[in-house]
């Protein structure tokens, strides 16, 4: 008996159906939460926006209906729409280029965070039932020419299905895309394809044979008897507003608080990402020449390298993220049986050793400056809880579970203060590191976060939202900075004129020149106007 086989159409249009609307919860939750689903209209609206993901994937799928690519393909669209139907359900984050690079960046460590049992029954519905079906689902294959015709002409019938969709629904849908910028973000899986293609040709579209050189006049001060040393520390998903520093009413920051330290408490972030903002905080341009950028700069590091400064970059994290490329690189040993554990450390364990690595630098660069990245494990989540040791775990209880809508807010909260806790905890041990030393060096410590998180506002969680819809908690990042007394006098700085302008607007726009001014580096490309420590200056007046 002749085994049934069926058309490749068919296998098309059954998996575009599903994915344009089982897959796409995120998207129908969003419409209804702008009461955009209580009319006649607007259940027009979500036909609409169905039919226009059908024949945009049908198309798609059409343009790879070969023997060997056919299954494949579809099972990549299957696989990328449970991931993030999943996600942006449960999270209620949207899918842009900058998320799809933070997946890509995802080290296993973090990925491991992520799974749990839901996530694991959502995939099973979403992805591997839908893949049995379509693995099973036999296929006839007729020559290679009318295959070529049939392809093209599946592909001009679903643009021309959805150029009719669009036609017929353009006011409505235009409204809504022009209002609710989100929901663009949010038609699963054409997102992932869309921000997958962006992200495969940014190195098109920017050239990195060349790398602009910054500050190639770059000069440090002369050697002196004890030398500028700055510990520059990278926060990981810190929200400003959960510092105590900055007004917040739980006590999240005793340590700092006693150490007299300066927080700028108004500062924004470049990106909503470490993949987004990482890159951009070091760079001269600053965020919208940044992200608009036609080729690749050397950064910070690269001019107090260049400079001759001592430079090292100190990883607790999934990497530099380009940032590190050409200076000295080393991550954190995870052997400390102590403060690590499952391929992850708490983020004291950047001391350990410091002297050591300290030591190691070449010895003429030391006697002009050295600065000191640590790039913090910080409060990266979703699994809070483990950023914390038990001895910091003040706020209790606290949600133990890295699916975060199975914890009340209150636990919630609680976790991630446990972390800002434990991160002012080593801040702290940091500072008293630097104390040590001061019969040898000025000491100082500026710590910068990358970007910040939602923790259940308006129902969102984690971060990585686009720039412009992001929340401010995803955007407003802390900025902490302790100068020893013999470095406010290198430096002739005032600390109470910093204090007093702690409340000024700051943004990571300002990073590059501020560390440039404190370790005395001079350069063309150092902007006084940027520099958040020049005005309390004392040399300036």
């Amino acid at each position: 008996m002749t085994k049934r086989t069926f058309s490749r159409l068919g296998l098309s249009l059954i998996t575009s159906v599903y994915m344009a609307t089982i897959a796409n919860v995120a998207l129908w939750r969003e419409l209804s939460a702008l009461n955009l689903l209580n009319s006649f209209a607007g259940w027009g609206l979500a036909a609409a926006l169905a039919a226009a993901i059908t024949g945009c994937l049908t198309g798609i799928m059409s343009l790879f209906a070969w023997r060997w690519t056919f299954k494949p393909v579809i099972a990549v669209l299957l696989a990328m729409s449970a991931a993030g139907a999943y996600f942006m359900w449960m999270y209620h984050v949207v899918v842009d280029a900058d998320m799809i690079i933070n997946v890509l960046q995802t080290n296993p460590a973090e990925a491991i965070a992520l799974l749990n049992v839901r996530m694991l029954a959502a995939l099973l519905f979403l992805f591997v039932i839908p893949l049995a079906f379509v693995i099973w689902y036999p296929l006839r294959w007729g020559p290679v020419l009318g295959q070529a015709i049939r392809n093209s002409t599946t592909v001009l019938l679903s643009l021309a299905a959805v150029a009719a969709v669009l036609v017929a629904s353009y006011q409505p849908m235009a409204s809504a895309m022009r209002n609710h910028k989100q929901l663009r973000y949010l038609m699963n899986p054409l997102n992932s394809v869309y921000a997958l293609g962006r992200v495969t040709a940014k190195p098109f579209a920017r050239s990195s044979s060349v790398l602009k050189i910054v500050g190639a006049d770059a000069v440090a001060s002369p050697p002196a008897v004890r030398p500028p040393l700055l510990l520059l520390i990278v926060g990981e998903t810190a929200r400003a507003e959960n510092f105590a520093l900055n007004g917040y009413a739980r006590s999240t920051t005793p340590a700092l608080e006693r150490e007299g330290v300066v927080s700028f408490r108004r500062t924004s972030a470049c990106g909503t990402s470490t993949a987004a903002s990482l890159p951009c905080m070091f760079s001269p341009l600053g965020r919208e020449k940044f992200n608009s950028r036609s080729h690749e700069y050397e950064n910070l590091l690269d001019v107090l390298q260049r400079a001759g400064l001592a430079v090292l970059w100190l990883d607790n994290q999934s990497g530099c993220k380009g940032v590190c490329d050409r200076i000295p690189y080393e991550t954190t040993r995870r052997n400390d049986s102590t403060l690590c554990s499952s391929g992850e450390c708490l983020d004291e364990v950047l001391l350990n050793g410091l002297e050591d690595r300290l030591a190691a630098l070449p010895i003429e660069r030391r006697a002009r400056g050295t600065v000191i990245v640590m790039h913090q494990m910080g409060s990266h989540g979703p699994a809070y809880y483990k950023r914390s040791p038990p001895s910091s775990k003040r706020f209790q209880p606290e949600c133990t579970s890295n699916n975060l809508q199975d914890c009340s807010r209150a636990e919630l909260l609680n976790a991630y203060d446990n972390s800002i806790a434990y991160t002012d905890q080593f801040l702290s041990s940091a500072i008293q590191w630097l104390k040590v030393r001061q019969d040898k060096f000025s000491t100082a410590m500026v710590y910068v976060g990358d970007h910040g998180e939602s923790l259940g506002e308006n129902n969102l969680y984690l971060h990585g939202l686009p720039y412009a819809i992001a929340p401010d908690v995803q955007k407003i990042v802390p900025w902490i900075t302790w100068l020893s007394p013999a470095f406010t006098e290198l430096a002739k700085l005032s600390m109470p004129c910093l204090r007093q302008r702690s409340g000024i607007p700051l943004s990571h726009d300002n990073l590059f020149s501020s560390i440039l001014g404190l370790m005395q580096v001079r350069t063309s490309d150092y902007a006084s106007g940027a520099d958040a420590y020049s005005a309390c200056s004392r040399a300036g007046g």
